[in-house]
C-alpha cells in the first residue's frame, strides 16, 4: 500500500482535474466526471431516461452549457461562465437579451457578507436563469446596458449514475455512496468522490467479507433513481456510508442513521473514539445528504454519513471559496484512513460460540499460549483470548468484546482467529 501522504497527493491530483468541470444533476459535465473515476476504478454507467418515474419523483430534462457571459457595451466579460462554472445558476434556462443593470439585478445572485465570494446557487425545477458572481464586481458595474447571454439547452435526455461493486465472500452488501452533481466546489463533493474511489481501489485488493457497493450519483434525484431501481434487492443493504466533504482541516463528523442502533453507528462510534481523532457524533435529522433517502421510513436502511466539518457547518460552503486551497492531500488521506479502519471492524464484527463453554479450555496444549511467546504484546494477546472465549456465547459480536473488554479491535480479531484456528470457536 502506497505512503499516506503519497495517497493523499494522488487524490489531490484526482480534485484538481475535476475541479473545472460544470456538473450538475444531469449532462455531459457528469459523464466527464464519472469519466475520471472511471480510470481509477471499473465503473458500470446507467442512463435513465427524462421522465422516468422513480419513486415520487421523475427523471427531469438533461441540462447542458456551453457558454455564459454578461458583458458590458464595449464586449468586456464582466462575468464569464469559462472562468468558473458557479458563475451561472445550475439549470438556467437560455438566454440572449440585452438590458439594463436595474433590470439584470433580479437575475443576480452574490454574498454581501463575502464580497470578493461566488455563490453557488441552483434552480433544478423552476425554469430560471441567472448569474452568480462576487459582491464586489456587482458594485463596479456601472449602470447602463449589458448583453447577457446563457448558451445552454433543456431537452430530453437522461439522469447518468453510476456504480462498483467489489465482491465479498457473502452477498449481504456495504453501500458507500457520494453525489456527482455539485459544480467547482473541492470539499462539497470532489473529494467525497476521490475519497470513494480510493477506498474502492484497495478494497478491490483484498477480499472482503461483505460486498462493497459504491454509488456515484447525483444528489436527492440520483439517489431516489437508485432505490427506485433497487427496491427488491436493498434489502442485502446491511451497512452503508454516505461520504461528503471529506478534504478540510475540521475533525470528523459522523451522522448516525435514522435507526441510531444500526451496526454502522455502533462502528463509526468505536472507531473514531478509538483512534483518538477529533471528533463528533451527530444524531440522524431528515436533511442533508442522500443518508436521508437511505434512511426514509421506508427503506429505514442502515446508513450514516462522514464528513469532516459538515454541511453549512464553514463559511465556505456553497461558495467559490471551497476551492482547491481549502482542501488537503492530509486530510483526504485522514478520512480514507477511517472509512479503511471501518471497514476492517464491519467485515470482522461477527458472533461466534464458544465450543468449549464449561470451565477455560487448556490453551497451552493446543498451542496458543506458545504462539505467543516472545510477542510484545502477549499478555494483551493473551487478555483478547480469554475474553473471546467468555463472551462467545451467540449473542456477543467481537465489537461487543472489544468495548467491554477496552482492548483493541484487531488483537480481539486475531484472538478469535487463533480459536477458530484452534476449534474452541464457531461462528
Amino acid at each position: 500500500m502506497a505512503p499516506v501522504t503519497e495517497i493523499g497527493e494522488e487524490m489531490y491530483a484526482m480534485v484538481e482535474r475535476m475541479y473545472p468541470l460544470c456538473r450538475s444533476i444531469t449532462g455531459d459535465g457528469v459523464r466527464a466526471t464519472l469519466d475520471i473515476v472511471g480510470e481509477y476504478i471499473p465503473l458500470q454507467r446507467h442512463e435513465v431516461p427524462t421522465g422516468t418515474q422513480v419513486l415520487d419523483w421523475t427523471v427531469p430534462q438533461e441540462w447542458n452549457i456551453r457558454d455564459a457571459y454578461i458583458a458590458d457595451t464595449a464586449g468586456n466579460r464582466v462575468v464569464d461562465f469559462a472562468a468558473s462554472s458557479l458563475h451561472v445558476l445550475g439549470y438556467s434556462v437560455p438566454v440572449a437579451e440585452t438590458m439594463p443593470l436595474a433590470e439584470l439585478r433580479e437575475h443576480l445572485h452574490t454574498l454581501p457578507d463575502h464580497p470578493a465570494w461566488v455563490p453557488y446557487r441552483t434552480s433544478y425545477y423552476k425554469p430560471e436563469w441567472g448569474f452568480c458572481l462576487a459582491q464586489e464586481t456587482l458594485d463596479a458595474m456601472p449602470d447602463g446596458d449589458y448583453e447577457v447571454r446563457v448558451d445552454s439547452t433543456l431537452a430530453d435526455g437522461h439522469l447518468t449514475y453510476a456504480e462498483h461493486v467489489v465482491p465479498g465472500q457473502v452477498q449481504d452488501e456495504v453501500i458507500v455512496s457520494c453525489h456527482v452533481c455539485h459544480p467547482s466546489l473541492a470539499n462539497d463533493n470532489l473529494a467525497g468522490i476521490a475519497v470513494a474511489t480510493f477506498l474502492a481501489r484497495e478494497l478491490a485488493r483484498q477480499t472482503p467479507y461483505y460486498t462493497y457497493r459504491f454509488i456515484f450519483a447525483p444528489g436527492t434525484i440520483g439517489a431516489i433513481t437508485w432505490l427506485a431501481r433497487n427496491a427488491e434487492r436493498v434489502e442485502r443493504v446491511k451497512h452503508g456510508l454516505v461520504l461528503a466533504c471529506a478534504g478540510d482541516s475540521g475533525g470528523l463528523t459522523y451522522k448516525q442513521s435514522r435507526r441510531g442502533d444500526a451496526e454502522i453507528d455502533r462502528v463509526m462510534r468505536y472507531v473514531l473514539a478509538a483512534s483518538e481523532r477529533p471528533h463528533q457524533v451527530k444524531e440522524f435529522t431528515p436533511y442533508g445528504y442522500d443518508e436521508r433517502q437511505y434512511c426514509s421510513p421506508g427503506f429505514n436502511l442502515g446508513v450514516g454519513s462522514l464528513t469532516r466539518t459538515p454541511y453549512a457547518g464553514y463559511p465556505e460552503y456553497h461558495t467559490s471559496a471551497d476551492n482547491l486551497d481549502f482542501v488537503s492531500p492530509e486530510a483526504m488521506a485522514d478520512t480514507l484512513a477511517v472509512c479503511r479502519e471501518a471497514s476492517a471492524v464491519l467485515d470482522r464484527n461477527r458472533q461466534y460460540v464458544n465450543l468449549s463453554p464449561y470451565g477455560e479450555p487448556q490453551l497451552g496444549r493446543r498451542g496458543l499460549y506458545d504462539a505467543l511467546g516472545g510477542r510484545s504484546d502477549t499478555k494483551q494477546a493473551q487478555m483478547a483470548m480469554l475474553w473471546v472465549l467468555n463472551l462467545s456465547d451467540g449473542e456477543h459480536s467481537l465489537l461487543d468484546v472489544a468495548e467491554r473488554s477496552g482492548l483493541p479491535f484487531g488483537a480481539v480479531a486475531s484472538a478469535a482467529d487463533a480459536l477458530h484456528g484452534a476449534g474452541l470457536i464457531k461462528t
